[in-house]
Formats: structure tokens, sequence, C-alpha cells
């Protein structure tokens, strides 16, 4: 009977302690939706990727700015430098990463990658640098997240505003302050396209002074802006950037 009752008090206890597990992981996923949710009309205080610019000693330079402060040339580069599906996806590009997974087979020394803007908006608010399936697993799911949570508009406004473009320098915002004197608000179509040239590896590739493959890739960033300049999603998502007759 003794023996009952303490295998009966043994299976409550790890009862009680499954209880509080699910309890502190259900308690920490309601923060993370707050947060999520919360994003939707505020910028993050600091991302991980900026904390990682601090541990690294290049400090931060941003200045968060609304999409309507922001110049529609500097949305038009990026989405065709990095991003040309973006307004059309869910948040991943399969074809891109099934090419890019052919690529790495081949060329394991120079990997492709295939990361949405979606995915990188997720990756430097929420995660950390670097290739592990860990991250790249949590990568998909936040991406899942904020496609689902965020309009296509606040993503991009968010990418503008959180992407590193130069050591230390995070946003549009700074970077149209740091390598040409002005507002990203009156970056011009040239200047747009130098900077989203930079952004497969900013650090390497840097706008001022211009890097060889900055110089190389400004062309056709600028091809491809021109062509995406007709697609009907990506004007209208344009039209709600800053225009000089606009009031803001």
């Amino acid at each position: 009977m003794k023996e009952l009752f303490g295998l009966i008090l043994l299976k409550y206890s790890k009862l009680q302690t499954w209880q509080k597990v699910l309890g502190i992981l259900g308690f920490i996923l309601s923060l993370h939706w707050l947060y999520l949710l919360l994003l939707i009309v505020v910028y993050p205080p600091i991302t991980t990727t900026q904390i990682g610019s601090l541990v690294d000693g290049y400090g931060i330079k941003r200045n968060y700015v609304s999409f309507g402060n922001i110049s529609p040339m500097a949305p038009l580069a990026v989405i065709a430098a990095e991003d040309q599906l973006f307004m059309g996806h869910f948040g991943l590009d399969l074809n891109s990463i099934e090419k890019a997974m052919e690529h790495n087979k081949l060329k394991k020394k120079r990997k492709r990658g295939a990361s949405t803007i979606s995915q990188q908006v997720a990756k430097n608010i929420f995660l950390w640098q670097g290739r592990s399936w860990l991250r790249k697993g949590l990568e998909v799911y936040f991406t899942f997240m904020i496609e689902g949570l965020w309009s296509k508009k606040r993503i991009i406004e968010m990418y503008l505003n959180t992407v590193e473009m130069g050591e230390g320098i995070f946003g549009i915002e700074a970077a149209a302050r740091q390598y040409f004197g002005k507002s990203a608000r009156f970056l011009t179509r040239e200047e747009s396209a130098m900077i989203a040239a930079s952004l497969p590896n900013p650090k390497r590739y840097k706008v001022k002074p211009t890097s060889a493959w900055v110089s190389l890739r400004k062309p056709w960033v600028l091809q491809q802006m021109s062509q995406l300049e007709s697609d009907e999603e990506v004007s209208e998502l344009l039209s709600k950037a800053y225009h000089k007759n606009d009031r803001n």
C-alpha cells in the first residue's frame, strides 16, 4: 500500500513539473506573440544583429524612419537586388532554395544563399548570424509568423530600417546620411542601386569607397529595377513611399 501511495505521489510530482514547464513555455510564447504584434506599429528597441555589432566593436548608427519618408527608389532597389518575387511569395522562395541546394552540392567552397527579404527580417530582428540547422528552422518559423501578421509594406519597411548596410550602419536612413549626406527620402535611383548592390556582404562590398563588386553589380541592379517598375504589385507598394509632393 505504501509503495502504491509513493508511486502515485511520484507521478503527481512529475505531472506538476510538466505543468510548470508547459506554463513557462506558454508564458514565453505569449510574450513572443505580443512582441510580434507590437512590432506592427513600433520599431524594435534593438535587434540581435545590432547587439552583435556592439560586441564586435562597430557600434550602432541607426535612425528609424517610416516608409512614407523613404525614397521609392530604395525599396525598388533592394527588391530588385535581393528578392524579386517578394510581393508574391509567402516568405520562402522554393525555386531559389532548390537552385541554391544544387549549387552548394557542386561548389561546397562557394555557398549560395536563397533567403528572401522576409527571412532576412526574421534573422536580423529575432535570431543570430550563422548557418546551423537550428537557426534555419527558427528562421522559417519567424518568417511564417511575420508573413502572417505583418503586411508586405511593413516587412519591407522593417527590412529597410534594420538591415546592416556597412560596419555598424543599420537601416536606409543611416546609410543615406553616411554615404551621400542626405535623408533616405532624397536617395536617387543610382544611389539606391549602389546601396542594394552591397547587401550580400556590406562589410566587404563597400558603398564608399566603392568596391569593385558594387561597381560591377550596380548596372545589373539598375536593369532589374527598370523591369520591376512595371509590376502592378510593386508599383502599388512604391506609391506608399515618399514622393516630392507628399507633405510629411
